[in-house]
């Protein structure tokens, strides 16, 4: 990575921190996310199996795997809200207090999920209470990802932030390996047994998963660079507003982030159910998903170093554009019918071009905000991303495919979503030599280039209320 010059450091940096302290912070963004990220994945895999039947049996079978995933999208739109509910406090408060309660309230989640009553026990409160715990997930992964990646971002200093936020990032794929490892394993069960109760041994799952995480993350100090913050009593009033004062880089994050999370979704709780129903068997499809995402636990740290070395935004549009480039011929994979196939399109679509796009992300929200509201400006970004990559892109689909009885029509959707994020980033200043301790750089204009050799930091300006200038 290219270092600041000198004298551009200001006196809020100064993390002098030793390897070991990151290292701890690390494995505490890695297993927190992973945990995080491992609850709320389960119930997308859950949903495109099972919960249809047990929560929305009134339905038919079309039908009730929409509502499932309206459940599904109801996670996805609690999740700005946790991140402006935690963003605010992670920037008033502190970023590890923030870190320790999301994951609390996101393991509660799902082990309430576990415990639940289906619509056969307690009729139409089943469906209202999966989701009200659904609400919960999304509100305590809106605010995990903004805490997580900051404390990383912000402890590195002036190491490589691309190299150690991949800690965070490869919390997504991680989880999704152990979310559908673990379904894969109960769903051999008998068919009427996974059903009975074989479907709550994941969630139930996730109380051991969250003691391990609690231990580390209460190992972990506070970013220094809030630390300096909170001494000189320069926090954000009101964190929302002072992002919204000056909107364009959380308008920008959030276009940015819209092409990793539809291939995310479409590629893997949208593949789960589209795949079955097009004659596979869950395991072939979930040992499609299980290899794209190992896949990905390669791809991201690539993605990550080669963005530290030349730039954050060739990479993210790299992988936009091989995203919308291979959707058609994904999807044509998966019609073959054939279960090699379908996890070449698994790896093709998710393991590498999605992983390109995503893996960047973590260092590039964090270089778009200053310190006084980089929680609640990186987390808003990130978590309105998912909401309209990610959330409703299922229900898209599903609806795209009901009418016009294509695969053509959600490779379509794909397309648009790679097509989205190239168009976003290219108009992202460069942000990998950025000092994290200095007010960010305006955004680039739309005569910027992507170049290979990364942006100077700008000179430090006056302290601003606002998270980014125009």
């Amino acid at each position: 990575m290219t270092h600041p010059p000198a004298g551009q450091k200001s006196s809020e940096a100064g993390p002098a921190e030793g390897s070991g302290q990151l290292r701890r912070v690390a494995l505490s963004g890695l297993l927190g996310t992973t945990i995080e990220f491992y609850d709320f994945l389960v119930y997308g895999t859950v949903a495109a199996l099972v919960f249809g039947d047990l929560f929305f049996p009134d339905a038919d079978p079309a039908v009730g795997t929409v509502a499932a995933f309206g459940t599904f999208a109801a996670g996805y739109v609690a999740r700005p809200i946790g991140g402006i509910v935690f963003g605010h406090f992670g920037d008033r408060i502190g970023r590890k207090s923030m870190m320790l309660l999301t994951m609390v309230l996101m393991g509660a989640g799902s082990f309430l999920i576990g415990l639940l009553p289906t619509y056969d026990a307690i009729g139409f409160w089943a469906p209202v209470l999966l989701v009200l715990l659904r609400v919960v997930q999304g509100i305590a992964i809106g605010g995990e990802w903004g805490g997580a990646t900051l404390m990383v971002a912000e402890h590195a200093g002036d190491r490589p932030r691309g190299l150690w936020t991949t800690f965070t990032q490869v919390g997504a794929p991680l989880g999704a390996v152990l979310s559908t490892g673990v379904v894969a394993l109960v769903s051999t069960m008998p068919d009427d047994d996974f059903r009975a109760w074989g479907w709550r041994v994941p969630f139930l799952l996730s109380f051991l998963l969250l003691g391990a995480g609690l231990y580390i993350r209460l190992k972990v100090t506070e970013s220094p660079l809030f630390a300096s913050l909170s001494q000189r009593r320069e926090h954000a009033r009101m964190p929302l507003l002072e992002v919204l004062r000056a909107p364009r880089p959380v308008l920008l994050a959030s276009a940015v982030g819209i092409g990793p999370f539809t291939a995310q979704a479409l590629m893997t709780s949208f593949m789960i159910s589209y795949a079955v129903g097009e004659g596979y068997t869950r395991s072939q499809v979930l040992t499609g998903v299980t290899v794209a995402s190992c896949v990905a636990l390669v791809v991201l740290p690539c993605a990550n170093l080669l963005s530290d070395r030349f730039g954050r935004r060739p990479l993210v549009l790299a992988g936009a554009l091989l995203s919308a480039a291979t959707a058609f011929p994904v999807f044509a994979l998966v019609d073959s019918h054939r279960p090699g196939l379908l996890i070449l399109a698994c790896v093709i679509g998710h393991g590498i071009a999605q992983s390109v796009m995503y893996g960047p992300l973590g260092a590039l929200f964090s270089e778009m905000f200053s310190t006084r509201v980089r929680y609640t400006g990186a987390s808003l970004g990130y978590q309105t991303a998912t909401l309209l990559g990610a959330g409703f892109s299922p229900l898209i689909a599903s609806g795209l495919l009901t009418t016009y009885d294509s695969s053509n029509a959600v490779a379509l959707l794909l397309t648009a979503g790679g097509v989205i994020t190239a168009l976003a980033v290219w108009r992202v200043k460069e942000t990998n030599a950025r000092d994290l301790a200095v007010q960010a750089a305006p955004l680039a204009s739309s005569t910027t280039s992507v170049s290979s050799a990364p942006s100077a930091p700008s000179a430090p300006s006056a302290p601003s209320a606002r998270g980014e200038s125009t």
